[in-house]
Order: structure tokens, then C-alpha cells, then sequence
């Protein structure tokens, strides 16, 4: 029986997605160690730069494994695997920010986005690793939805981390 593969269909999808999440992991990199003291000066802050680098680096590994000929199983497991590191550094982040709240309330309107996007971020992935396993190719839609939405969240999160902490 031959395995079913990604198709190459998606191949400069993924190429251009790999090439977007390594420019904004250095953007980002680049926001981090200019606002250092700030971002170490805020609880919930180092964790979510660490999430969001992590975010970019997700979206960065599954499009480098999908252009890897392979079957798609693997590369669902690749994903899956990947997507659940980073989804519990999503949560490491919220337990920063709830901490930081106690000591230190801050309107809900920053505390909740805070939490949420991590998880609208990751979850898709999950969900889509999983489809793929289970031998659906439309998990593919999935993941390729968590990566666009992981670079649109990556973009908030760099300039936060580049100008509005700064005010």
C-alpha cells in the first residue's frame, strides 16, 4: 500500500511560510535584546517573548518537515509533536500572566488576549496533526490556518515587544 504524501501543491506555501517565520524570529530576537530590561522588568513579559519566538520557530520546522519527501503521517507526527512543546509553553505564558496579575491587577482587555492567542495559535496545529494522523488531508487546512494565525499574532507580539513596551 503506498503511503499518501503532501501535495506538492503546497510546496511554495511552505517555502514562503519557512522564509516569513525565520525574518520575524529575528525581528523579534532583534525587539528582545534591545527592550531587555524592560521585558525582564515585567513578570508576564520573557515568557511571552519566549512563546512567541517559539511560535515563529513552530511555523518555521512544520514548513521545513513538510518539504521533506515523506509520507504525510510522518509529517502530522512531526507536527503534533512540535505543536505540543510549544502549546505547553503557550500555557507556561498564561500562568505567568495570571500570576503577574495577582500581584499586580491589569485591565482584563490586556489580560485575556495575553492568555487566548497563544491557545488560537496552537490549537489548530493539534487539531491538524491529529486529522493528518488519522489519515485526513484536510488537517493540512488546519495547520496552514495555525500557521497564518501564529504570523499574524507573531506580528502583534514583536511590536509589543519593540514599541509598546516602551511607552
Amino acid at each position: 500500500m503506498a503511503s499518501i504524501a503532501l501535495d506538492p501543491a503546497w510546496t511554495p506555501f511552505f517555502e514562503t511560510a519557512a522564509e516569513a517565520s525565520a525574518g520575524l524570529v529575528g525581528l523579534v530576537i532583534v525587539a528582545v535584546s534591545v527592550n531587555i530590561r524592560p521585558i525582564l522588568d515585567s513578570p508576564q513579559l520573557p515568557s511571552r517573548a519566549g512563546a512567541t519566538i517559539g511560535s515563529m520557530v513552530l511555523i518555521m520546522i512544520g514548513s521545513l518537515a513538510a518539504l521533506i519527501p515523506q509520507p504525510l503521517a510522518a509529517w502530522g507526527g512531526e507536527v503534533l509533536g512540535f505543536a505540543t512543546v510549544i502549546w505547553l509553553q503557550h500555557l507556561l505564558t498564561a500562568r505567568s500572566v495570571l500570576r503577574a496579575w495577582r500581584t499586580n491587577p491589569q485591565p482584563m482587555r490586556e489580560i485575556i488576549p495575553a492568555i487566548s492567542l497563544g491557545q488560537l495559535q496552537t490549537i489548530p496545529y493539534l487539531i491538524g496533526a491529529v486529522m493528518v494522523l488519522t489519515g485526513s488531508a484536510t488537517g493540512v487546512y488546519w495547520i496552514v490556518g495555525g500557521m497564518i494565525a501564529t504570523l499574524a499574532f507573531g506580528v502583534f507580539s514583536a511590536w509589543v515587544l519593540l514599541v509598546e513596551i516602551l511607552r
